[in-house]
């Protein structure tokens, strides 16, 4: 299985935006799956764990689940941890 990255969003968020396109470069480059989950509709669709945790400090970005980065993408350590940790 491959790793997998998990942007953290919200309808609005202009930095979030940014942090979409910049991660879908990097996907396509590296090769992780990217999903972008914007936490607003989740709640609205019964799941607020993801609204309540993290939506503070939005954008987030998360790597094979786990909080990697927010407010921006730390593309260093994106790369970094994308090469020295295996998938989950």
């Amino acid at each position: 299985m491959g790793r997998r990255v998990e942007l953290l969003t919200r309808a609005g968020c202009t930095i979030c935006t940014g942090a979409a396109a910049r991660l879908a470069e990097l996907a396509d480059e590296l090769g992780f799956t990217l999903t972008i989950t914007d936490v607003d509709t989740a709640a609205a669709d019964g799941d607020p764990a993801l609204r309540a945790e993290f939506g503070d400090r939005l954008p987030v970005v998360l790597l094979d689940g786990a909080e990697h980065s927010y407010w921006e993408v730390d593309e260093p350590r994106l790369r970094a941890d994308l090469r020295k940790l295996p998938p989950k």
